[in-house]
């Protein structure tokens, strides 16, 4: 919605809907209009959004090009995240370059793998970045 190209939503995206009975896709409009579960109006099949939930497994693909691009990156800002959470936290390793950025309120456990390490709200340095 920003305008980014290249952009992997790694845990999935509510603005994505599907029906988990057919397959039908619905927007987040549909889901949000609906009362109550949303049901699908093809098969009457729950409507779930396109988002990975605990326990579920995360999108291979989206997990390998992750990867890749991590691998492959110049520089790397990590920002908004305990990194204590896997498998996600554990792509940070894949980085072999030497501009690693943290930018969260509390210290991480890659804290003394980092080049430069901002302890604040990520939407607050985002927000004097811009300005």
């Amino acid at each position: 919605m920003a305008g980014s190209k290249n952009v992997l939503e790694l845990h999935g995206s509510i603005h994505r809907n599907y029906c988990m009975k057919c397959g039908q896709s619905y927007d987040l409009d549909y889901v949000v209009n609906s009362t109550g579960i949303p049901k699908c109006s093809k098969c009457g099949g729950i409507v779930k959004p396109d988002v990975v939930l605990y326990d579920e497994m995360l999108n291979e693909d989206t997990l390998v090009r992750s990867i890749r691009y991590i691998h492959n990156a110049d520089v790397l800002i990590v920002g908004g995240t305990s990194l204590a959470v896997y498998p996600a936290a554990t792509l940070i390793e894949y980085y072999r370059g030497n501009k690693l950025i943290l930018i969260n309120k509390s210290p991480t456990p890659y804290d003394k793998k980092a080049d430069l390490i901002i302890q604040d709200s990520i939407g607050k340095v985002m927000q004097e970045a811009v300005y």
